[in-house]
This record gives C-alpha cells, structure tokens and sequence, in this order.
C-alpha cells in the first residue's frame, strides 16, 4: 500500500503541493486530479524521489521508500523521455536493465508487448520515426516491462486514438486483477469514473476533494439533469431552477436548485426542443470537477500595439548623400589622374598621390557617416507613423 502523509513542497516562496495526503490500495485504481498547475506532478515525483519534500511521509507497505525498492516501481512520465534516435527495441532493453533485468529475460518481454500494443514490426525502427500515440505506448512498454508492483502514470492517455484508449483500459484491468497498486493523473474525467475506486482533487496545490469514487457523487447529491436532444440548447443555461448549465451540441447536463422541479424543465422544452433522453441523475465527475474547481476567466482581449514593419522600404538617395557620393567619385578620379601623371612624368612628386589616397579616404568616411545618418533618421519617421 502507497502512503502519503501531509506532503508540502514549495519553491522560493511559492507552495507547489501543501499538505496532501493519500492512500492507494494493492488492486487498486486511483486517480490524481486537478487542473492545470495544480501540483499534481510535483505530487509524483516528490512519491518517486525526484525531488525531496520540504516535510512529510511517504512509504509502501509499511516501509519509507530505499534504494532497493526502486526497481518495483513503474513510472511513465508526461514529457518525452526517449531517445529519439534509438531503435525501439534497444531503448525498451536499456530501460529494462536499469531495472536489473538482463538481456535474455527482457527481449522476449519486449516482443510480447511490443505484439500487445501492435508494434511487432516496428521493432527496429528509430523512436523519432513513429507518432506521437505510439511513442506513448512504447513509453508505457518501458514502464510496465519489469512487472512493477507500484506503477504510477502522469497523462497515460495522451496521444492514443479510441482504440488504443480502450486496449491500455484493459491492461490496467489485467494488472489491477495482480494486486498492482496504480496512480494515474489525467484530465479526461470519463476514464477516472470508468475506471478508478478513489480518487483525490487537487487545487493549486491543496487537496480540496478525496474518496471513493460513490461517496465523492453522494455528496454532491442526484441533483444532476442530463438531456440529450435535437435543436439550439443554448436557453438551457437561462432557465428557472438551473443553478449551472454544461451544454453542448446535442446534450446538457443541468444542475438544478431543486430536483423535485425537474418536471418543470420538462414543460418547457417540448415546442423547442426535439427530446431523445432526459433524466435525473448523478452528476458527472467533469460536473463535479468544475463545480468544486471552477471555470477559469475567460481572458480579456487586449490590444496588441502595430509592430513596425520588418523590411523598410527602401527610399530614394538623400540629397546630402549624393553630394558625399559625388565627393567621393571626384576624389578617385583626381587620385587616378595625380598618379598617372606621377608614373609618366619626367619630376615625378610621389608624395601627392599618398595626400589625395588620404583625401579619398576622408571623402569615404564621411559619405558612410552621412548616410547612415539619413537612414536613422528615416527609421524614426517609419516607427512614429506605425506607433
């Protein structure tokens, strides 16, 4: 059995996770959930000794977690963490000997998963060549390979289609059946209620919701109005007695101030709605989530300032330049003539044609200095007229 006891860790002032407790069963399916930034994560790898906590106890069956214990633990993490150039097989047999497994014991492991997940074939391809949903089950693979006797999950579902979804509910099942204790965070609400016996609902980093699954919907009553119909929905929300309103193409789900009324709902639906299903019953763990967490802001919009334009057009040559330009080009010619005079005469001076290279030089400075002058200044005109 996983045990955690008033777990807290912070970060330079900021409480990621602030006295969460929990306790996961042998055969038993649990789910970690909270929104975003929760704390759920720094959860986890405070349990797997990523990090330490700043106080609290953690300990399996009984035990603080040692070395040695490490090897009966799966974890797969949210992020990415293969080598994207490494064949799948190798990268599931080096995990595997992290775990102690040798080689002879691994290999024909791998393959049996690898067949399990459809993957058989693509043994040997690189990691970097399949999708995203089949690097996730080659992740899972990794996780699940050395029989781990407490596996931990973050985001499991990520990337798999339906099918696949339903293949990975299976193999918790089947590892549920071998007493394995099993922690999994995710957002999708209908695979907890489908699957997990308790669960524990974090808030920005404090445990605000924990139970079994029935006693966590008893106490928030059979106060729930699920219809499923044909038509615009939207008045749903503005109702008498609807107390909150999820409505979505097709179907709603209402909670109401008195249940009792319901009938009354009904009363009102027949001449705007075409009706295929409306009963009372417990609210949706997605319900409950949002009524206990709440529905974020929706952001303001805001103004964004024009940005000045990459490329400036170019403009035609500044007066000023082309004067520095002409400058330039008359100093050259008079080096040219000096120094052809220079060469052919009978009293050469060869003292003038180094004078006028000075001269042309001075004459390029200040045609570089002026133009870059002009330019700056019609940048300035360009960014006042977008700003």
């Amino acid at each position: 059995m996983l045990r955690v006891s008033k777990l807290r860790k912070a970060y330079e002032g900021v409480v990621a996770v602030d006295d969460v407790s929990l306790e996961v069963q042998r055969g038993e399916l649990f789910g970690l959930l909270g929104p975003n930034g929760a704390g759920k994560t720094t959860t986890i790898r405070t349990v797997l000794n990523i990090i330490a906590p700043d106080w609290g106890t953690i300990t399996f069956d009984g035990k603080p977690f040692t070395e040695e214990m490490w090897n009966i633990i799966g974890y797969l993490p949210e992020e990415r963490g293969l080598y994207r150039k490494s064949k799948i097989l190798n990268a599931i047999l080096y995990f595997a000997s992290l775990k102690g497994i040798h080689e002879r014991e691994a290999k024909p492991a791998a393959y049996q998963w690898l067949e399990r997940f459809g993957l058989k074939d693509s043994a040997h391809r690189k990691v970097e060549e399949l999708s995203k949903g089949n690097q996730q089950k080659v992740q899972l693979i990794i996780s699940l390979l050395h029989h781990p006797q407490l596996l931990i999950l973050d985001e499991p579902f990520t990337g798999l289609d339906p099918v696949n979804q339903i293949l990975l509910k299976d193999i918790l099942m089947d590892l549920r059946q071998q007493n394995v204790a099993i922690v999994f965070s995710t957002h999708q609400m209908e695979q907890v209620e489908k699957m997990c016996d308790n669960i524990c609902l974090i808030n920005k980093g404090r445990e605000v919701l924990s139970g079994s699954l029935r006693d966590v919907k008893k106490r928030y009553g059979t106060n729930s109005l699920r219809i499923e119909f044909d038509g615009d929905g939207e008045f749903l929300r503005s109702l008498p007695n609807v107390k909150r309103a999820d409505v979505y193409q097709n179907y709603a789900e209402l909670e109401l101030h008195d249940p009792a009324k319901s009938g009354d709902i009904l009363s009102k639906l027949d001449d705007k709605l075409s009706i295929r299903k409306f009963e009372v019953v417990e609210p949706s763990l997605n319900s409950i989530f949002i009524n206990v967490v709440g529905v974020p802001p929706a952001p303001r919009e805001v103004a964004l300032p024009q940005q000045a334009p990459k490329h400036i057009p170019k403009a035609p040559m500044d007066a000023k330049v082309k004067k520095e330009l002409r400058s330039v080009v008359m100093s050259l010619l008079a080096l040219l003539i000096i120094s052809m005079a220079t060469i052919f005469g009978k009293d050469p001076l060869w003292y003038l044609p180094v004078a006028f290279l000075a001269f042309v030089g001075y004459s390029f400075y200040k045609y570089l200095k002026v133009k870059r002058e002009v330019e700056a200044e019609q940048r300035q005109k360009v960014g006042g007229t977008v700003g």
